[in-house]
C-alpha cells in the first residue's frame, strides 16, 4: 500500500477542519452579532463601567431591573448610558419582561437584580425562560470575593440555585473578564437552542480598576450546536413524507424561534400534510389556513388530538414531545413512525423513540425537506392523502370548538376572548396568564402571525402576563399588546402597572374575572366531587380588590363589563386609549370550563368533548 505523503495528509486535514467548521452553528455571522460589530477600543474604568459599555456594544437598548447593595455600582454608569433602565416593582416582573421583550422581538433580553432575594427574586422567570427556550441574560450583584461562603449580609449562591434552570451561569471573577464574559453569555443565550443565562458579579469586581477592550475573543471550546441536519435523515423523512397515507407535520416552538415559519407553510402546503401547532407555537402557521387542525394536546381540538393519535407518520419540527401534547406516554400515537427534528440533540429520544432523528436548526431543516421532497415528487412519488383528509374535516365539522352559554345569564369568557381577538385583529400582540383564561385564549383567538402570542407554556407561571406584556410592548411600541389575565394571576404581579404608568408603557389588561383559580376549579369539579378547597378568591362575593380602583391607583385607566351588550363597547373604549395603560374587570360566570379535555395520566384515545362527553367515532373510523 502506499504511504501518503505529508501534503496529501495536510489536505486531508485541512478538508476535515473545513467540513467541520462548515457543519458548526457557531458560524461568523453569529458570533459577529453576539459580540457586537464594533471598532476595537480601550478605556480605564471600573468593573461597573466595562458592564454598562459592554451592554451599549452588544446593542441592548432596554434592561429592567431594581438597584440594591451589591449592583449598585452598577447603577452609577448607567446614569449616563445610553440603555434604557426601567425601574420595575419586583424582580420577577424584571424577568417576565425581559422574557417577553426577547419573545416579542426574537432578541436577548435583559434583567438585573441585586443580591441575595433579588436575585433568588429571578428564579422563577429563569426557570420559566429555560422551559420555554427563551434567550435571557440574567445580570445579579454578588456580596464582595471576600465574603463569599461566609453568609455574608443578602448572600445567595445564585450560580449554584441556578445551575439547573439555565443555559449556563458565570460568576465573574476579574473586572477584566467583563467584557467577555458578557458577549459569551449573550452568544449562548441566542444560538443554538436558545435559554437563559446568568451572570453574577461580586460587588469588588464592580467596583475594581480596569481596561475595557472591545471586541472581545470567545472562549467556548466544545460549544457547538449544529445547524445544518445530515443529508442521509432528510432524504429519509422526504420518502416517508411521499409514502405516509395520515402524516401530520407536529409544529412546536422552535420554528418560531428558527424563524422558519414561511418555510413551513411552504412545506405544508408542497405536501398537503396537514399541521397541529402546539401552545408554543401558535401564530408559526396561519390558525385559518385549511390544511391547520389546530392545537394538539390536553386543551386541543379534537381533529388536532386525533390526528396526532391515528397518524402513521408524525414529523415533529422543533416540539418536545410535552405531557401535555403526549398524554399518557405509552399509548400515544401507538402506530406512527416518528421523524423528529430539534436543534438540541437531547430532546430527540428523550420521550418518544424517533426513527428518524434529525438535529439540526428548524429553518435549516425545513428548507432542506422541501428541496428532498421536491426531489421525490419530480420523481413520481407521492402519496394519496384523500381519505386522510375526509376523516380528519369530518372530525373537524362534527368537533368544532365552541362553548354553551351559561344557563346563570353570566357574562360568558369565551365570548369576551373570542371578541377580544375579532375586535383587536390579528396584528395585536396577546400576552396570557395561566389556566382556563389561557387556554380560551389559545383556542378563540385567531394567530396569524408569528410572534403574537406569548405566554408561559412549560413552567406555567402564574403572574407571567402583565410583567411580559411590559416587556413585549417596550420591545414593539407600535404594536397593540393585550395581556388576557385571570383574578389569580392578575393578583401575583399587577403591581408593574405602576411601572406602565410611570414609564408610558400603555399596554391593555383584559382580566377575566370569575372570581376563582378556575382551572384549579375545574379539576375540583372534575375530579374531587366538587368540593371547593381554597379556590374561591373573593374578587366577585366581596370585591376584594376592586380591579378598577386597583387599575387607577396605579395609574391605569380602570373599566368594568359585566354584560354581553357591553363588551364590544368597552373594548373599543381600551382600543381608543393610547396613552396609559388599561384594565377592563370582565366580570364572568365561574362555572364555564374548558373543553376538549385529556385528563391528566390519561390517553389521548379518553378525550372529552364536554363534561362526560366523549366523541363518539364510527369503527370505519381515524
Amino acid at each position: 500500500m502506499t504511504r501518503p505523503t505529508p501534503e496529501t495528509l495536510a489536505n486531508t486535514a485541512r478538508r476535515a477542519r473545513t467540513a467541520a467548521e462548515s457543519a458548526s452553528d457557531v458560524d461568523h455571522a453569529a458570533a459577529t452579532s453576539a459580540v457586537g460589530a464594533v471598532r476595537p477600543a480601550q478605556a480605564q474604568v471600573s468593573g461597573a463601567g466595562s458592564l454598562v459599555r459592554s451592554l451599549e456594544a452588544l446593542g441592548v437598548d432596554v434592561v429592567f431591573g431594581i438597584p440594591g447593595g451589591a449592583i449598585l455600582p452598577a447603577y452609577d454608569p448607567l446614569y449616563d448610558s445610553t440603555v434604557r433602565h426601567i425601574l420595575v416593582r419586583h424582580e420577577q416582573g424584571a424577568g417576565h419582561a425581559a422574557t417577553g421583550y426577547a419573545q416579542a422581538t426574537g432578541r436577548v433580553g435583559v434583567c438585573i437584580a441585586t443580591s441575595g432575594p433579588g436575585a433568588t427574586n429571578l428564579v422563577t422567570p429563569i426557570a420559566d425562560a429555560y422551559m420555554d427556550s427563551v434567550p435571557l441574560v440574567a445580570i445579579t450583584g454578588q456580596v464582595a470575593r471576600p465574603s463569599i461562603g461566609t453568609d455574608a449580609f443578602q448572600e445567595a449562591d445564585i450560580q449554584g440555585i441556578t445551575l439547573p434552570i439555565t443555559k449556563h451561569n458565570f460568576l465573574v471573577q476579574e473586572a477584566s473578564e467583563i467584557p467577555r464574559v458578557l458577549a459569551e453569555a449573550f452568544h449562548l443565550a441566542s444560538t443554538g437552542r436558545p435559554g437563559p443565562v446568568l451572570v453574577d458579579i461580586p460587588k469588588d469586581v464592580l467596583q475594581a480598576p480596569t481596561t475595557f477592550a472591545w471586541p472581545p475573543t470567545l472562549d467556548l471550546p466544545g460549544y457547538r450546536p449544529t445547524l445544518h441536519p445530515h443529508g442521509k435523515q432528510i432524504r429519509e423523512a422526504a420518502r416517508l413524507m411521499s409514502n405516509a397515507r395520515r402524516p401530520v407535520l407536529y409544529v412546536g416552538g422552535g420554528v418560531l424561534k428558527a424563524g422558519a415559519t414561511e418555510g413551513l407553510r411552504r412545506l405544508a402546503e408542497l405536501t398537503g400534510i396537514p399541521v397541529v401547532t402546539t401552545l408554543m407555537a401558535l401564530g408559526a402557521f396561519p390558525d385559518s389556513h385549511r390544511q391547520h387542525l389546530g392545537m394538539p394536546g390536553m386543551h386541543g381540538t379534537v381533529a388536532a388530538v386525533y390526528g396526532l393519535q391515528k397518524a402513521d407518520l408524525i414529523v415533529a419540527l422543533g416540539a418536545r414531545f410535552d405531557d401535555r401534547v403526549t398524554g399518557k406516554l405509552d399509548s400515544f400515537a401507538p402506530d406512527a413512525t416518528v421523524v423528529h427534528a430539534d436543534i438540541d440533540p437531547a430532546e430527540i429520544g428523550k420521550n418518544r423513540h424517533a426513527d428518524v432523528p434529525i438535529v439540526g436548526d428548524a429553518r435549516h431543516v425545513i428548507d432542506e425537506l422541501l428541496a428532498a421532497v421536491t426531489v421525490e415528487r419530480a420523481a413520481g412519488r407521492t402519496t394519496d392523502l384523500v381519505d386522510w383528509w375526509a376523516q380528519l374535516d369530518d372530525l373537524r365539522e362534527r368537533y368544532p370548538l365552541g362553548y354553551e352559554e351559561p344557563s346563570d345569564g353570566t357574562l360568558s369568557p369565551q365570548y369576551v376572548i373570542k371578541r377580544l381577538g375579532e375586535i383587536a385583529g390579528p396584528d395585536a400582540i396577546y400576552v396570557a396568564g395561566v389556566g382556563q383564561h389561557q387556554m380560551w385564549a389559545s383556542q378563540f383567538i385567531s394567530y396569524e402571525k408569528p410572534q403574537t402570542w406569548l405566554n408561559s407554556g412549560g413552567l406555567g407561571t402564574m403572574g407571567y402576563a402583565v410583567p411580559a406584556a411590559m416587556g413585549a410592548k417596550v420591545g414593539r411600541p407600535d404594536t397593540v399588546v393585550w395581556a388576557v389575565d385571570g383574578d389569580g394571576c392578575f393578583q401575583m404581579t399587577n403591581q408593574e402597572l405602576a411601572t406602565c404608568a410611570l414609564e408610558g408603557i400603555p399596554v391593555k389588561i383584559a382580566v377575566i374575572n370569575n372570581g376563582n383559580l378556575g382551572m384549579v376549579r375545574q379539576w375540583q369539579t372534575l375530579f374531587y366531587n366538587e368540593r371547593y378547597s381554597n379556590t374561591e378568591l373573593g374578587t366577585h362575593k366581596h370585591r376584594i380588590p376592586d380591579f378598577v380602583k386597583l387599575a387607577e391607583a396605579l395609574g391605569c385607566v380602570g373599566l368594568r363589563c359585566e354584560t354581553a351588550e357591553d363588551v364590544d363597547r368597552t373594548i373599543e373604549a381600551a382600543m381608543s386609549i393610547n396613552d396609559a395603560p388599561v384594565v377592563i374587570d370582565f366580570v364572568v360566570g365561574k362555572d364555564a370550563m374548558v373543553w376538549p379535555m385529556v385528563a391528566a395520566g390519561t390517553s389521548n384515545d379518553e378525550i372529552m368533548f364536554a363534561r362526560g362527553v366523549r366523541p363518539a367515532f364510527d369503527e370505519d373510523d381515524i
